[in-house]
């Protein structure tokens, strides 16, 4: 099983179907993997990645409603790849990579990021309908 190294020197290890199911949320989201680069080092606050401002950050591919944005983002931290941040008071609106979010957004700095097929959209969109966890 592959492994990865985050900042503080921890290894964890993922089993393929995780891997596997994370890379296929990640390229099937509505986010670009400009997004995911930005997480690797810093918080992303929700606002700016909704409507026009998530556009012009090169965060989405298309403006989208807060209400979408928030779902997907859930659903990515459902799957394992995103966490909120949290400060003194909270829950705040801004998320970061979990260290499996790190493994994946690296994989694609020495790959291309890759198109979804059919049959990714339709498994994703099926997976996360029912809320399964595979």
């Amino acid at each position: 099983m592959p492994s990865v190294d985050s900042q503080n020197q921890k290894t964890f290890t993922y089993p393929r179907s995780a891997l596997e199911r994370a890379e296929r949320a990640l390229v099937c989201s509505p986010f670009n993997p400009c997004l995911f680069e930005t997480m690797r080092s810093r918080r992303v606050a929700l606002s700016e990645m909704t409507a026009n401002s998530g556009v012009q950050n090169g965060y989405t591919k298309r403006p989208i409603s807060e209400l979408a944005a928030d779902n997907a983002l859930v659903w990515l931290i459902q799957v394992g790849v995103l966490r909120r941040e949290v400060d003194g008071q909270g829950i705040t609106d801004s998320f970061r990579l979990t260290p499996l979010g790190r493994q994946i957004v690296e994989q694609f700095q020495r790959k291309p990021w890759r198109t979804p097929t059919l049959s990714d959209n339709l498994y994703n969109t099926v997976i996360h309908w029912l809320r399964l966890p595979f």
